[in-house]
């Protein structure tokens, strides 16, 4: 597939790809994927976050054996 865009907005795309440390290519397939994602996701993972914040403890002692991983700062399972 081919797209077109004007020499300003390849020259603004060729500099965000190169900051990220990605291809313009990229960079275009991950906005068309955010583009169609389902908006019914937009929010889960906080929704999910205050979640556990909330009633994760209830959630372990009522189901032990499924337990999810806990998450530290720095998204390693604690």
């Amino acid at each position: 597939m081919t797209i077109r865009v004007d020499d300003q907005l390849y020259a603004l795309l060729k500099e965000r790809a190169e900051a990220d440390g990605t291809t313009v290519t990229a960079l275009i397939t991950q906005a068309a994927h955010n583009a169609v994602r389902d908006p019914r996701l937009e929010g889960a993972a906080e929704i999910f976050r205050d979640f556990l914040d909330t009633d994760g403890a209830a959630f372990d002692a009522a189901f032990p054996h499924d337990t999810p991983a806990r998450m530290d700062a720095s998204e390693r399972a604690a």
